[in-house]
């Protein structure tokens, strides 16, 4: 059974509450600690959140590995997990 989102409606929703979510989560900590610190910090992990996920995603699939999809991180820990390439077909 293929579950991916067809409508492209629904996948900017969801794109939408992930932006929601990450924003909400990120005042309240700086509400909780209103400091230039806990700022920088914040937007460190976030930067270097998105070039990991990035790195996950689009450095592997097109440099080092053309042959794999990944559907989600999972599956990239998985594919590391298990040595990385190997006798299976692309997804």
């Amino acid at each position: 059974m293929n579950r991916d989102i067809k409508d492209v409606r629904l996948l900017y929703v969801k794109g939408g509450l992930f932006v929601l979510c990450g924003v909400t989560a990120g005042g309240l900590l700086l509400a909780e600690s209103p400091s230039l610190r806990t700022a920088f910090l914040l937007a460190l992990t976030v930067w270097a959140s998105a070039r990991a996920y990035y790195f996950a995603f689009y450095v592997v699939e097109h440099y080092a590995d053309p042959n794999f999809r990944f559907a989600g991180l999972w599956d990239f820990g998985r594919y590391v997990l298990n040595g990385r390439r190997q006798d299976r077909g692309p997804h």
